[in-house]
């Protein structure tokens, strides 16, 4: 496994590969490597020839005030964790080299980033899709893995990729759960013991939500409210949203005629947790499925 830390040495390795007709398979990540960010590269390895994964922490996507300080930086234990999966380059590039003291460029996918997350943190899916789309362009990538626990954030990622015409396939890979249900995040280990057994309510009731749906309730504010009403009983979580939309235009709505997905977010003490579930078919697997028959 090797670790490139420059843009220019990276971006020639990427030309590299590109012209000895190498496919080039692409995680993104923040470090502080969990099992989730490990099956996104176990998904990613067989696709390609090479597997690159990023570890950068982006101080774009952050609000002021926020956690960006806190972030766990935990770069030897990564390096451990991804070997064995068979990681190929590691891309650890400095703040300094992507956002250089005169960078003064975003980009802004406009729609897809309203509500949901885009309404509690100003400008996190502008940081997002800016560090993304210059990661692209220095690793060069065939396909990319992004997981459907940030569902948000893989639908701005596609709608940039489309509106972008950028040369890349983007796949979605279903949320990694804990044995109690609870999503895989890295943000967990800030959780008390008693926190992280509130926490387990967050699925448990989206899995009610989701078998009221089975047995023919398709409005999405009874089965929003059901949500709500759950989570209140814990008066230590603090709901943010529960709300429905689209799976891919993100819009909300009312009456469920099509998939469509529930996605939350709370606070539990001084922790903010995000998770969904999809109501009828996932669209982004069926896709997945079919591209690899």
């Amino acid at each position: 496994m090797r670790v490139i830390k420059t843009v220019p040495e990276m971006s020639e390795e990427a030309a590299r590969l590109r012209r000895e007709g190498k496919r080039i398979s692409f995680v993104p990540t923040m470090g502080n490597l969990h099992e989730g960010h490990l099956s996104l590269m176990r998904m990613a390895k067989p696709l390609a020839d090479v597997l690159v994964i990023s570890i950068f922490v982006n101080p774009l996507q952050f609000e002021p005030g926020s956690d960006f300080d806190a972030y766990p930086r935990t770069f030897e234990e990564d390096l451990k964790k991804s070997e064995p999966v068979g990681v190929d380059i590691v891309f650890a590039p400095m703040e300094s080299d992507l956002y250089p003291e005169d960078f003064q460029t975003t980009v802004e996918v406009a729609e897809v980033s309203k509500g949901l997350c885009g309404d509690f943190r100003p400008g996190h899916f502008k940081g997002v899709a800016t560090v993304v789309l210059k990661l692209f362009n220095i690793v060069q990538p065939h396909v990319a893995i992004f997981g459907e626990k940030d569902y948000q954030q893989l639908v701005v990622i596609k709608r940039m990729v489309k509106d972008l015409n950028l040369n890349v396939e983007i796949r979605g890979h279903p949320t990694v759960r804990e044995k109690d249900g609870l999503a895989m995040s890295s943000r967990n280990q800030y959780l008390s013991p008693d926190e992280r057994r509130r926490a387990t309510r967050l699925y448990r009731f989206l899995k009610l939500a989701k078998e009221h749906y089975g047995k023919g309730e398709h409005k999405a504010a009874p089965l929003i409210r059901m949500v709500k009403e759950g989570l209140a009983e814990d008066s230590s979580i603090k709901v943010e949203y529960v709300s429905v939309h689209d799976l891919e235009t993100l819009k909300p709505v009312d009456d469920i005629v099509r998939p469509a997905v529930m996605a939350l977010a709370v606070h539990i003490g001084k922790t903010r947790l995000i998770d969904n579930i999809f109501l009828g078919n996932n669209l982004t697997q069926r896709r997945n499925d079919r591209k690899e028959q």
